[in-house]
């Protein structure tokens, strides 16, 4: 089962007008490489290598990739929990990309983080009560019937018992851990999350719990989602668009159906035909994309189109001109010298 959205054009129309949530251009994090006594730099690590792209209200964008291509670094560059080298961060119209911490103090209260690891990301000396009220109290927030009554509250609403208030993290499994961190983000009723892989430290059984969670509390809380994940079903459940990064850099984005319907990069193409299909009934096959070769290194990553050493239609253009993020169709958008190219509907066929 995916995520259901309103087909309302009237609804379609006024989104059409609205500004960005989140708007990310030409953005860089580079980490410098120091050698010898005095520590001078001989290279970069090019994390993220120039990446643009937007959110809007009340949307998911998911951002998939190889462990290592750098969307995790978006997302802590997103959350400023890191300073970026170059390109801009704007956040309902307000250029956050190099303020200080006493700058965006205030704007911690609109983006807020979920971590990846449940066990490292709550601090095991102190109870639920304390990390969960922890936001309350670093802002100087005052709620109606006090800070206990409202984390119980946030509890219940992520699924656990208001009597765990004083428990510890170790006395709960890696799911509830995580409805913790999920509250402990909520707290103070954010516009936008940043989910960074928030279901891959899990078993299986409890990973549509969490993201079931996730889509209930966008949907009563109006939520603005950045979902980090590798796992391709779950950024088809949860997400609205896509975003797929190869070695710092954005291949492609779409919507989501289009996306995982008609792949137009080749890298998109060789990741959907890894996805398993738990269906023993289905006869025919899919072809399975296997990519010779290892990664690049990010510091220094191959000329022109960087995933030529391993794409099987890499021409003599790929390792010249670095391919532009450029539009396919329309919301559709490839940065590929040969894309692949959507069947043509039926239906086409018969009109021409």
């Amino acid at each position: 089962m995916t995520k259901t959205r309103s087909a309302d054009p009237v609804d379609t129309e006024a989104a059409g007008r609205r500004e960005p949530l989140l708007r990310v251009s030409g953005l860089e994090r580079h980490f410098p490489i120091t050698k010898g006594l005095l520590r001078r730099q001989h290279g970069a690590v090019r994390a993220v290598d120039g990446i643009s792209f937007e959110v809007m209200p009340g949307e998911t964008l998911g951002v998939v990739g190889e462990s290592g291509c750098g969307k995790s670094t978006t997302g802590r560059l997103v959350t400023r929990l890191d300073e970026p080298t170059g390109g801009s961060i704007e956040f309902e119209g307000t250029d956050i990309t190099h303020l200080g911490v006493g700058a965006m103090r205030p704007l911690r209260r609109d983006i807020q983080m979920i971590f990846q690891d449940p066990y490292s990301s709550l601090n095991p000396r102190h109870t639920v009560g304390t990390i969960v009220g922890a936001p309350f109290r670093l802002q100087k927030v005052r709620t109606e019937g006090g800070v206990k009554k409202a984390v119980q509250e946030l509890l219940e609403i992520c699924g656990l018992s208001p009597e765990h208030y004083n428990r510890y993290p170790h006395e709960f499994s890696g799911g509830q851990r995580q409805r913790i961190g999920i509250a402990r983000a909520l707290a103070l009723r954010p516009k936008m999350i940043v989910a960074d892989e928030p279901v891959s430290a899990l078993d299986v059984s409890i990973q549509a719990q969490v993201v079931n969670l996730l889509d209930d509390l966008q949907r009563e809380l109006g939520l603005t989602y950045l979902i980090i994940a590798h796992d391709l079903s779950v950024v088809r459940h949860v997400s609205d668009r896509v975003a797929v990064m190869y070695l710092g850099k954005i291949v492609e984005i779409a919507d989501r159906d289009a996306l995982y319907a008609s792949p137009a990069h080749p890298y998109t193409v060789a990741l959907m035909s890894a996805v398993p299909v738990p269906d023993p009934r289905r006869k025919e096959r899919r072809e399975r994309i296997l990519l010779t070769g290892d990664v690049p290194s990010p510091i220094n990553p191959p000329s022109g189109c960087r995933f030529r050493t391993r794409c099987w239609k890499a021409q003599d253009v790929c390792a010249t001109t670095e391919p532009p993020l450029a539009e396919l169709r329309p919301g559709h958008r490839t940065a590929c010298h040969f894309p692949e190219l959507p069947a043509v509907p039926a239906e086409e066929v018969a009109a021409v």
